[in-house]
């Protein structure tokens, strides 16, 4: 069985970490979207080109973040064992979900009210929605979900594993299992496997708005079925990829054709949804069929293409970009609520989108970053989410 050589994990872990960071950028551009209302904060200036920027991204970010997260995952299992790997996936992940989640609530209680405020001409509206009814199927786990869903597979891949190995003694299934999925890499056919499961995934899925692609799991506990499966298969895919990890080398072969393939098939779905996001399932019949192969196929073409694309240019040391990868996470979790206080501030300005889209990024990046470098690198918060660190020099 190989194993990962640790020069080749620095280009795994920027890919992650801007997975991550990305999000940021994703999410700062709600506010701009043309269209109907979006979001919570719509602008009173509207991008296509941040709305192009978002379908995009969305197609593959979170993708690309599952299958990292079930490669690493394995490595970390087999370095700590089981039990270990538990209880340090629930430290990292579980924890701060408790921690944030509230905090997040109360920030966007009352950035709903500023939001409210000021689109009413500084004036409380008259009949303000009420609030959402919080059930098991509603509760709204809000962007952090992904903390959450990843608590699901780590349990599942360790109960799944424990029953493989029940039944695998002699670890014929396995190695038939890392025999064709080797087959698979080599072939150039593992993209288009993987588009079956994707595909049927969002055909069945009840209400799917085609301009937004994969239905995100943040309300409720029981995540959609679409997602979990997508989701569940780049985690899935990590892990397996993990057990002949030379094979998460091979996209490095491959990088430029899966781009230029993503590329085209994002093409060819924003011709058929356009560029102004709307909730609609007017996509219908061969027309749908084709928009979700494609779509879903370019899932899996953006996530090979940048994993490739990174081993070939990244795969060297950087202090810059470990520095990034390490402040992702803590980017990520507390990101939003600037993001949108933000957004409210702007959002009577007469300046052009894009500009001020750049101007929330140009001071929101800054304060974050010097929020984890003094409060979280070398503090206990930086021990729960990435683990102890030693200043240099000490």
């Amino acid at each position: 069985m190989e194993h990962t050589k640790p020069e080749r994990l620095h280009a795994l872990d920027t890919v992650r970490g801007a997975a991550l960071l990305l999000g940021i950028f994703f999410h700062a551009s709600f506010s701009f979207f043309p269209g109907d209302t979006f979001w919570i904060i719509m602008d009173t200036q509207r991008s296509t080109t941040l709305s192009v920027t978002a379908f995009i991204l969305h197609i593959f970010r979170m993708a690309i973040f599952f299958i990292l997260a079930g490669f690493f995952g394995r490595m970390q299992l087999r370095n700590l064992g089981v039990a270990t790997f538990l209880k340090d996936r629930l430290k990292r992940l579980g924890v701060p979900l408790l921690i944030f989640w509230p905090i997040a609530m109360v920030a966007f209680t009352v950035l709903i009210i500023w939001a409210m405020v000021v689109s009413n001409g500084g004036t409380m509206p008259e009949n303000p929605p009420p609030p959402p009814v919080m059930t098991l199927k509603t509760f709204p786990l809000t962007y952090l979900w992904f903390l959450y869903v990843l608590i699901l597979f780590y349990g599942a891949l360790a109960i799944f594993r424990g029953l493989f190995i029940a039944v695998d003694r002699k670890q014929r299934i396995g190695q038939l299992f890392d025999a064709v999925l080797l087959g698979l890499q080599k072939t150039h056919l593992l993209p288009i496997l993987l588009t079956i499961p994707a595909a049927i995934a969002l055909y069945y899925h009840k209400q799917w708005h085609p301009w937004f692609g994969i239905p995100t799991p943040e309300n409720g506990f029981i995540p959609n079925t679409a997602s979990l499966v997508i989701y569940g298969t780049a985690f899935g895919l990590g892990w397996a990829l993990h057990r002949q990890a030379g094979l998460i080398q091979r996209f490095e072969k491959s990088w430029l054709i899966y781009l230029l393939l993503a590329i085209a098939l994002s093409t060819y779905c924003l011709m058929q949804v356009g560029t102004t996001p709307y909730y609609t399932t007017s996509v219908q019949g061969m027309t749908k069929i084709a928009y979700i192969s494609a779509y879903a196929l370019a899932i899996w073409c953006w996530s090979f293409g940048f994993i490739g694309l990174a081993q070939k240019f990244l795969s060297g040391h950087s202090a810059t970009r470990r520095y990034l990868a390490d402040s992702s996470y803590w980017l990520y979790l507390v990101h939003l609520p600037l993001i949108m206080a933000l957004q409210v501030w702007v959002s009577q300005w007469g300046f052009p989108a894009l500009a001020k889209y750049f101007i929330i990024l140009a001071i929101a990046l800054p304060i974050m970053l010097v929020s984890y470098h003094y409060l979280v690198r070398y503090t206990f918060i930086g021990a729960l989410l990435n683990g102890k660190r030693k200043k240099r020099g000490n």
